[in-house]
């Protein structure tokens, strides 16, 4: 992956779990996450978000179910440390000042 590729991977995955911040329960379904991050100049196609919450997952970050073909991602209490820069995981970008 280029270094350009790298970056912009590590800011949507900041930028996923700072938008499950702001969520109403700190959980969003793909879809309404896909129409945000396409906000933040982010467009991507549903499998990639879908993917990128798994990644989320495995590292820790996010649950993950599915409902009705939806999947939702649920904060996790290291999601949320991550997304205020309070502790840092390879593959997500820092918070900026």
């Amino acid at each position: 992956m280029s270094d350009l590729n790298t970056l912009i991977t590590q800011d949507r995955r900041l930028a996923l779990l700072s938008l499950l911040v702001d969520s109403s329960g700190y959980q969003a379904g793909s879809p309404m996450l896909q129409l945000a991050l396409n906000g933040l100049g982010h467009a991507l196609a549903l499998d990639t978000v879908t993917a990128e919450l798994a990644w989320l997952r495995d590292s820790g970050l996010v649950d993950l179910r599915e409902v009705g073909g939806i999947h939702i991602a649920t904060l996790t209490g290291r999601g949320m440390d991550v997304a205020a820069g309070r502790t840092q995981v390879p593959g997500v970008a820092r918070p900026r000042p």
